[in-house]
């Protein structure tokens, strides 16, 4: 699943967010997205298969993964859980030009940070970022602050961070944006009856080559792909309303409740009342 994130993370003046899952979270499996904002990602338990434009990345127990901005990026969990905090990186400048001047390369891409953080201050800094998001305890602000402008140091310190980005070629450059493009187009239109024609049709491709190339990019057919975000949605409203299951599932593409349910098994491991019984 792809599509451009557009949420506000945290607020408008302390703009960092921690997410904390595990399978039982509506996002178990992270869609495929991207967003303005930087993210780092922590391994707590299991495996995670982080794909990153065209890159795929196991990270195990304790592994740190930093994903840089507008970075199309999901994630697939095997007996997993992790953590996640996004913040934006422009929020750290403060019109100091030596230090600002860093951070604009990172904000408009000259730069990139390097995918797995290995050293020891930068993982001590992050580290020290989640347990402050975490128990929010009097001062946690300065706290937060000072531990993100810690990893930049580090990153900087270190040379963990590259001028030109390896591995993506003019080909995949365009894939990506391709790919980005289509899945916005899913996004905006899960809640209506879509067709195969219709997201070829949105892609510019032939449906035959959409077939493949959607394949190819996301690992999953067009409809696995948009049955995985509308049950991702639908988790959403289960947990966060107490609207019908019936009207749920017609709010979110599905136009038949028993093929609701059977694909809410599916994915989830159990019906969706017994979902909102055991979360809410």
């Amino acid at each position: 699943m792809s599509y451009n994130e557009t949420k506000q993370h945290g607020t408008a003046d302390f703009p960092f967010e921690l997410y904390e899952i595990d399978h039982t979270h509506p996002k178990y499996e992270m869609a495929m997205h991207w967003h303005y904002n930087v993210e780092i990602i922590r391994v707590k338990k299991g495996e995670l298969l982080i794909t990153l434009d065209n890159k795929k990345i196991l990270a195990k127990k304790g592994d740190i993964v930093f994903v840089n901005s507008e970075t199309l990026h999901g994630a697939i969990p095997s007996d997993c859980e992790y953590d996640c905090v996004v913040f934006n990186l422009a929020f750290l400048k403060t019109g100091n030009v030596a230090c600002d001047s860093f951070l604009d390369s990172l904000l408009n891409h000259n730069a990139v940070v390097l995918e797995k953080i290995t050293s020891l201050a930068g993982k001590t800094a992050i580290n020290k970022l989640f347990s402050a998001l975490k128990t929010r305890e009097n001062g946690f602000q300065f706290i937060v602050f000072g531990a993100v402008n810690e990893l930049i140091g580090s990153l900087k310190e270190n040379i963990d961070y590259s001028y030109k980005i390896d591995g993506l070629t003019q080909k995949d450059e365009k894939n990506v944006a391709k790919l980005k493009r289509i899945l916005s187009f899913i996004r905006d239109n899960f809640d209506k009856e879509l067709t195969l024609d219709d997201m070829a049709n949105a892609s510019g491709l032939s449906t035959k080559y959409f077939c493949s190339f959607f394949k190819n990019m996301t690992g999953k057919t067009p409809f696995g792909y948009l049955n995985d975000y509308r049950i991702e949605r639908a988790s959403r409203k289960l947990l966060g309303s107490d609207l019908p299951i019936t009207q749920i599932a017609f709010s979110c593409g599905f136009n038949d409740l028993s093929y609701f349910i059977k694909t809410f098994k599916k994915i989830k491991g159990c019906s969706p009342k017994l979902y909102r019984k055991n979360l809410i």
